[in-house]
């Protein structure tokens, strides 16, 4: 699952793309100083210099992380002079490092790496950019700056601090209500600044209470597990947030063996299943807090610019920023047919 402790610039999961980020660049220059694009160009969607990304990630097993890897490969297709080396996923950190060792070996132009442990890896991004090879950090933050030029990834803390104001906002004229929490694994610092958020979000509403929080794993069966513990202590609850959509599949397998329906639950990540079950309006489920996949086609165009020493669209820097955090937006009924393209099996 996606960990970051960084925040960077805030951009929008709808405008990370090749035309919206990446087309052309404005000075902050007096008018008769020489523009930042007459001296650094800022890339877009026409063919430029060959560029050979390499790309290692964790292995695919959850729908979020599939994601990724298909927004990366679909991104690379639509550049006609972007090779991109891919490694096969794997949670091994070991089999990472020596996959992102051998995209070394084979001189890319740049590297793009979601690790599957960023502290574990940080020594192999430090060995790239030594080399001469500029990384690109996916999501799980490395443990030194040095092992990177660009950080992108989601906002964990935004997450629950957005989920916490769509639950208040929906409950605020609503005397002594009652509100739960499904958590993901609690060992991981992404859940932590999920629940944190949350919290932090929740103290802006006096009228609700956070009355029980299980953790569960991310995983189907998890989540159905731990959402029939809380429905069985909980008698009457009046809104649900859980951390993420795939353990959602089983929390609203529970809810309804339960025969519950008296709240709103609020998911996590912004899988399709979730956001059909908004749509179809016919559920307990009213929204889910994104944390975007787009992610990784940000940061192929992010690699693709540094490759042909291209500077940002919209930003009067000639170089790309070294953070780059995206928006955790909510997703309801009323912008469901906007967000709903980006869904994630």
């Amino acid at each position: 699952m996606p960990e970051t402790s960084r925040r960077g610039l805030l951009f929008g999961a709808s405008a990370i793309s090749a035309g919206a980020l990446l087309t052309a660049c404005t000075s902050n220059e007096p008018k008769n100083a020489q523009a930042a694009s007459n001296s650094q160009p800022a890339a877009d969607d026409k063919p430029g210099k060959p560029v050979t990304i390499g790309f290692a990630g964790p292995q695919a097993d959850h729908g979020w992380l599939n994601a990724i890897n298909v927004n990366a490969k679909s991104r690379a297709e639509k550049y006609s002079e972007v090779t991109l080396e891919i490694t096969e996923g794997s949670n091994d950190t070991a089999a990472q490092i020596g996959q992102v060792k051998t995209l070394i070996n084979k001189k890319v132009d740049v590297l793009v790496i979601l690790p599957a442990d960023g502290k574990a890896l940080t020594q192999v991004g430090l060995e790239a950019m030594r080399a001469g090879i500029p990384v690109v950090n996916l999501d799980r933050i490395f443990a030194s700056p040095q092992a990177y030029r660009c950080w992108v990834g989601g906002d964990n803390y935004g997450m629950g601090l957005n989920a916490g104001h769509y639950i208040g906002e929906q409950l605020k004229g609503k005397a002594n209500a009652k509100v739960v929490e499904l958590a993901g694994i609690d060992n991981l610092e992404l859940t932590k600044q999920r629940s944190q958020g949350f919290a932090d979000a929740l103290k802006n509403y006096p009228n609700i209470k956070l009355v029980a929080r299980q953790a569960a794993e991310f995983t189907v069966e998890s989540g159905q597990a731990k959402m029939a513990q809380l429905l069985q202590a909980q008698k009457q609850i009046d809104a649900l947030w859980n951390h993420d959509d795939d353990q959602g599949v089983g929390a609203l397998r529970a809810i309804q063996q339960a025969g519950r329906d008296e709240f709103i639950m609020v998911g996590g990540a912004g899988a399709k299943s979730a956001m059909d079950a908004i749509k179809a309006d016919n559920s307990v489920i009213k929204a889910t807090v994104l944390y975007p996949p787009t992610m990784a086609a940000s940061a192929i165009d992010l690699a693709r610019a540094l490759g042909q020493s291209k500077g940002v669209s919209g930003l009067s820097e000639m170089e790309i920023p070294t953070s780059l955090t995206l928006y955790s937006a909510v997703v309801t009924k009323d912008n469901i047919d906007q967000y709903l393209p980006t869904g994630f099996n």
